[in-house]
């Protein structure tokens, strides 16, 4: 359960979440989620949970595999209609990059670390 108790930010967290400003109001929901996952008392269960779903779920279906499934839509013409009026060396180099992107962000190295911090909260 959690408490109305709120944790301070360390510095590069906060830094971070500070640069993200205003990007887009996605992007303000998003620091909005990370602040509050950063500063509520958690039970070692919730944060257990939590890091599985942020990144270290062993089936993909985690924070960080839906982000990089976003980088690539974002990236493709055929899914983000904002490319589609550049031209065809700009749209397959980031459509490349997109790509290239949610290989390396889905890669099981990647989310290894989180899953096993899950893991030594319940000592297996």
């Amino acid at each position: 359960m959690t408490t109305a108790i709120s944790l301070p930010l360390d510095s590069d967290l906060a830094n971070c979440l500070d640069d993200l400003t205003a990007v887009h109001t996605g992007i303000d929901q998003i620091r909005a989620g990370i602040h509050t996952l950063a500063t509520t008392t958690l039970t070692p269960d919730q944060t257990q949970t939590i890091l599985s779903t942020l990144a270290g779920s062993p089936d993909g279906t985690d924070v960080l595999t839906a982000l990089a499934h976003l980088i690539q839509h974002l990236a493709t013409p055929t899914t983000n209609p904002a490319l589609r009026d550049l031209p065809a060396e700009q749209r397959k180099l980031a459509q490349l990059h997109g790509e290239t992107a949610v290989f390396a962000l889905t890669a099981p190295d990647l989310h290894q670390h989180a899953a096993e911090a899950a893991a030594a909260i319940d000592g297996i």
